[in-house]
């Protein structure tokens, strides 16, 4: 805890200071961050939303060009560490933990579902007050990210669109709807830590070094720190019945806003979850977008195809 000094010139007295907040969020960040650092050599910053807080980074000048990057599940900001690398020279690249997820806190009282999470991001943008914002969305965060680019895209110039889905038609596989299974789920993604287990098998064609399956496992290598990646798969609708059926129906219905938007798509076709059949749901939802196929890469292109995703940002920035 901090020291603190009180008393009169003569009789000062020391002594411990409760913690703040952002102090314990940040002793927690480091201690997690530790024996990854030099593949996350970044600053923890937080925002503070209903008593808790998100967990983010904000690298490069302040006042040039914004990626914001929004990741999805069972990942964390940790997975756009090369886009901050090679962008952050002349973009601020900003990379946030949603609530229950990577560094930001756990806090039980949470919703853990697709609005709270778009809501904070929104909340997020407009406390940094972002402008001119290329978005970078994956997985889970395409939801999240494309939901909240539809709710301010005045704010938005470029849309990055990498191995996501925003509509609930869509055939994902059917082992994710064992999550919905009251008590099997949390107990199979939370627990017992499947999801992140089998990153590096299932989500990589190449696999992961030690040390990147390392990074991805740091805040999770707990069930209690595992809690988010069970809600988050428990989150994804698969009936009208569902609560975040129509909170993803109208991230789909708001494409149409953002169609005109320049747009790369980076698609991984190994992936097993948003497979060749979702990318073509995306070419007929937004039909000006450059794409580019990754021939062999899985769930995370970025991880399987590094070279290939990062010249073909580097190209589309340049270009638009």
């Amino acid at each position: 805890m901090p020291i603190e000094t009180i008393g009169k010139p003569g009789s000062l007295v020391r002594r411990l200071r409760p913690s703040t907040l952002e102090e314990d969020a940040l002793l927690v960040a480091q201690e997690l961050s530790a024996p990854i650092t030099d593949l996350w050599p970044y600053s923890p910053r937080f925002f503070e939303i209903e008593n808790a807080l998100l967990h983010f980074v904000d690298e490069g000048p302040r006042d040039a060009p914004v990626l914001l990057c929004v990741h999805g599940n069972p990942t964390w900001s940790f997975m756009w560490r090369k886009m901050i690398e090679q962008f952050s020279g002349s973009f601020r690249v900003i990379a946030l933990d949603h609530m229950g997820m990577g560094l930001s806190e756990r806090p039980h009282d949470w919703n853990q579902n697709l609005t709270s999470h778009r809501t904070a991001l929104e909340m997020l943008i407009n406390h940094l007050d972002l402008k001119h914002i290329t978005l970078c969305v994956h997985d889970w965060g395409g939801a999240i990210g494309l939901g909240a680019a539809a709710n301010c895209p005045e704010r938005i110039e470029r849309l990055v669109v990498t191995n996501t889905c925003v509509w609930s038609e869509a055939k994902l596989p059917a082992v994710l709807g064992l999550a919905h299974l009251p008590g099997i789920g949390p107990f199979l993604t939370g627990s017992l830590g499947l999801m992140t287990r089998g990153l590096a098998s299932l989500c990589t064609t190449n696999g992961l070094s030690q040390e990147v399956e390392a990074g991805f496992l740091a805040p999770y290598l707990s069930g209690e720190r595992r809690r988010g990646i069970a809600a988050f798969v428990r989150d994804i609708p698969r009936s009208p019945n569902d609560k975040s059926y129509e909170a993803l129906a109208a991230v789909d219905a708001g494409l149409a806003l953002l169609r005109d938007k320049p747009t790369q798509i980076l698609w991984g076709m190994q992936d097993w979850v948003f497979t060749p059949e979702i990318l073509r749901g995306f070419r007929e939802r937004l039909p000006r977008a450059q794409v580019t196929i990754l021939q062999d890469a899985g769930h995370l292109p970025l991880e399987d195809a590094p070279e290939e995703c990062l010249q073909a940002v580097q190209d589309f920035l340049s270009s638009t």
